[in-house]
């Protein structure tokens, strides 16, 4: 058997492996009291920022920090799903098997559930840092896919693309801040540039290159921030003029179509639900019990592992027009 064949037919039990060592040693090295820390200003008893209690021993926040299993059990059931697809000889496209594409996909996606497990678990600096490169790492990634296609980029190319944005966005953060120092909110630009350069890839034409940015705006007001305040306040939301990024590289008409229902759509509810229970997940809101086990921030890691999963099941549906 060659080095190939060993990893399509193992990975499925490997990933679950890889897993259940990798819990192994995180709640030792925390009960042994290696991972642990505290946010600024908190101490043990206090409730944080996410609502729930902070522990003393093993995970600061257990609720919080393990029910971002759910995001690597959703990588599992996608490795599942892909070598399923190589053992049946199927591929029908690029998301189908082991390419390279699906895997950066489904290992940013299961990473989402390590890197938030840290910053929940830990309580610290670099765990925090950890937690919002994992969301960097996945949510970049639907709208580069989106580019590289009206682009017509190669594969390398758009590798080459997505290393650089996480090389600059790991060490800037690190640095400075998750504004990398210069006011930039990259996950929720990256939000926008998504569903821009989605809505491009569905309806593109040269007039609509030319007006796609503005639906950026429209997202925005689906997240509660009005295009007037954006407007008035450009010193934070200066990074708008990024909407208009889609429309810049699609300079061609996409020889692909995707099927909309019920994927995408599942994952548009899947996604803007959890982020209206995020909101309400926060310390100070009526909806806030520190010492519960139904935790909403613990839903929202929930419902949007089911949204990774979602996409996942929505890119597989591309096929050549």
């Amino acid at each position: 058997m060659n080095n190939k064949a060993f990893w399509h037919n193992n990975a499925l039990p490997l990933s679950i492996l890889f897993s259940i060592v990798f819990l192994a040693i995180y709640l030792s090295l925390s009960a042994a009291g290696h991972l642990l820390g505290l946010d600024p200003n908190t101490a043990v008893g206090d409730v944080s920022r996410w609502c729930e209690r902070i522990h003393h021993n093993v995970v600061r926040e257990p609720i919080n920090a393990l029910s971002n299993i759910s995001f690597m059990i959703a990588g599992i059931f996608m490795i599942k799903t892909i070598a399923q697809d190589h053992k049946a000889g199927r591929a029908i496209n690029q998301y189908h098997g082991f390419t390279p594409i699906i895997l950066l996909y489904i290992g940013a996606a299961y990473f989402l559930g390590p890197g938030s497990m840290f910053m929940h678990g830990t309580n610290t600096y670099w765990g925090g840092w950890i937690d919002r490169l994992s969301m960097i790492m996945y949510i970049i990634i639907p709208w580069l896919i989106n580019v590289k296609e009206l682009a017509g980029w190669s594969k390398r190319t758009f590798l080459s693309a997505y290393g650089i944005i996480v090389l600059i966005y790991g060490i800037s953060s690190w640095i400075y801040d998750s504004a990398m120092g210069i006011n930039l909110d990259l996950w929720a630009v990256s939000i926008g540039l998504w569903i821009i350069s989605e809505t491009l890839f569905r309806f593109w034409s040269p007039s609509f290159r030319i007006i796609s940015g503005f639906i950026g705006f429209l997202v925005a007001i689906v997240f509660s921030i009005s295009p007037v305040a954006m407007l008035q306040n450009l010193d934070n939301y200066w990074w708008i003029i990024l909407f208009w990024i889609p429309g810049i590289f699609a300079t061609q008409a996409p020889t692909k179509k995707r099927s909309y229902n019920p994927w995408f759509f599942l994952v548009m509810f899947f996604f803007v639900a959890a982020y209206y229970i995020w909101e309400q997940g926060k310390a100070g809101t009526d909806w806030c019990h520190p010492d519960s086990l139904f935790q909403l921030h613990g839903v929202w890691h929930l419902m949007c592992a089911i949204a990774t999963w979602s996409f996942f099941k929505f890119l597989r549906t591309e096929v050549v027009k």
